[in-house]
């Protein structure tokens, strides 16, 4: 249970920070669910979607905050007969436009009348479309996927800050975004190439490069890529599991078996390479959600700014 004061500190489950603006519940007939994938094989999977629940649920944005999983409990066939509210902001926790945001989830929470078109999206540009669930006559909006908004490039820049120990980090640094890379989805690429060219034209970091597993550039090859000598790499993923703990750090030469570790930054070719994990870790994620709730017509702008207070106080 939390206690929320108003014009006084905020008490949270992490560390006290002070002369934040305090967030009063002030949605309390709407609910925001984090739709995610988990896994069966994989424990660490839904991390993420349960920690930026607990951001957000301690902000008092919404009177239910609830995550939900294709391959884990609560589903999200089931999941809108567990809230109370009558209307309620999904946010997809993927990196892409594809087969999940587009036909998996709409398909089990019912969502009458759903057509990929309504998003009227390029693949990195879904929007929000509001629907009544069938069944249970909820309203649903239902938001495009964290991983294409344009606040990720933001936790991509935070990622770097984090893994360097450095809020000012850009400057004789080369940036690499990484991402899966697929035939059968060509989103999947576009949303990593989006956000690299999105922080490349901020001027931040000396190089910025999309690279794949995948497909052609291969993070196989980082250090041919990149001109600087200290080279920061965050990869495009929600989760750590089997990619990034193991296939990624192989493939770039930290390490010849993940299970010996390794070291950040690890020497490869002569270059510093900063090997951040998985972008979804980062605590600045919940403000993506939340900015996706917020295009989709939740009063989320305290919220918000608290996130974004908190994030900066751990600098």
């Amino acid at each position: 249970m939390f206690l929320w004061l108003r014009n006084s500190t905020v008490l949270t489950r992490g560390p006290v920070i002070p002369n934040l603006p305090v967030a009063i519940a002030y949605n309390m007939e709407e609910a925001l669910v984090i739709a995610a994938h988990g896994s069966h094989l994989n424990p660490a999977s839904s991390g993420p979607a349960f920690d930026h629940a607990d951001r957000i649920r301690e902000t008092a944005a919404f009177e239910e905050v609830r995550e939900t999983f294709w391959k884990e409990e609560p589903s999200f066939r089931e999941i809108l007969r567990t809230l109370d509210a009558e209307e309620v902001y999904i946010v997809p926790l993927f990196i892409s436009e594809g087969y999940f945001t587009e036909e998996v989830i709409p398909r089990e929470l019912r969502l009458e009348g759903w057509d990929p078109e309504i998003w009227d999206s390029d693949g990195t540009s879904a929007t929000t479309a509001t629907l009544p669930a069938e069944d249970t006559g909820q309203t649903v909006h239902y938001c495009g996927p964290v991983g294409t908004h344009d606040a990720m490039s933001d936790v991509i820049v935070q990622r770097a800050k984090s893994v360097t120990g450095d809020p000012a980090v850009g400057d004789g640094f080369g940036l690499a975004v990484v991402g899966h890379g697929t035939r059968r989805n060509e989103n999947s690429a576009k949303a990593v190439e989006y956000h690299a060219d999105r922080i490349r034209e901020m001027g931040r970091f000396e190089e910025v490069t999309a690279l794949f597993m995948d497909e052609d550039p291969e993070i196989d090859d980082v250090t041919d890529h990149f001109e600087t000598t200290d080279i920061v790499v965050v990869p495009l993923f929600i989760a750590d599991g089997f990619h990034t703990q193991e296939d990624i750090p192989e493939d770039m030469g930290l390490t010849d078996d993940y299970r010996t570790g390794y070291e950040v930054p690890a020497t490869v070719d002569g270059k510093d390479i900063w090997y951040a994990g998985a972008v979804g870790t980062e605590p600045l994620l919940a403000d993506v959600i939340l900015e996706r709730a917020s295009d989709g017509g939740a009063a989320v702008e305290d919220a918000i700014d608290q996130i974004k207070a908190q994030t900066a106080a751990r600098q």
